[in-house]
């Protein structure tokens, strides 16, 4: 099963676009909480196709991961803008927590959860919208889905197709969500 098989495709403009209306979006909620930790979560999806049914179910699938990991951990947080956009979707979260602790848990959500690889959870405050890093608190950098090399050093120099993956996402779509 190919879950990217529908859906209209994105290019690149209409991903830079997404991510200036992102900035703009987090200020926006730091003008109404600009005490909070912010958490912004969206998909990690390669190719151009970032919003369908199969990927709407698969971000849902890892919210609720996310949200039960800081409800077990008694957490209090608010889902103040939910965004479903051609470029995919994206929740952004307020939690009255120190941003290292918050930052934390969102990396154990990346690096543990069963789709948790497939997310990107950015942790910011107010302050400049300075953000905190996993490099910060001294994990290591995040895998590549496919050879578990650093992410970073894979998207760089292209060593996997988009279609490689396309095939494991749909393969984690197949065992976890379907």
């Amino acid at each position: 099963m190919n879950i990217f098989n529908e859906g209209k495709e994105q290019n690149i403009a209409q991903a830079l676009n997404t991510k200036d209306k992102r900035v703009a979006l987090q200020q926006k909620i730091f003008t109404k909480y600009p005490d909070q930790t912010l958490v912004d979560v969206n998909l990690n999806i390669t190719g151009p196709i970032k919003n369908n049914r199969f990927l709407e179910k698969l971000f849902n699938y890892g919210i609720k991961q996310l949200e039960a990991s800081w409800d077990k951990l008694g957490f209090a947080y608010k889902l103040v803008v939910s965004l479903d956009e051609d470029t995919g979707y994206e929740n952004f979260y307020i939690l009255d927590l120190p941003i290292k602790k918050v930052k934390q848990t969102t990396i154990a959500f990346e690096d543990q959860a069963e789709l948790g690889r497939l997310f990107d959870a950015d942790v910011l405050v107010k302050d400049k919208n300075a953000a905190i890093f996993r490099r910060d608190l001294g994990p290591s950098p995040r895998k590549c889905f496919i050879c578990d090399r650093p992410a970073k050093e894979c998207a760089r120099s292209r060593r996997h197709s988009v279609a490689e993956m396309q095939d494991y996402i749909s393969e984690l779509y197949v065992k976890n969500v379907k």
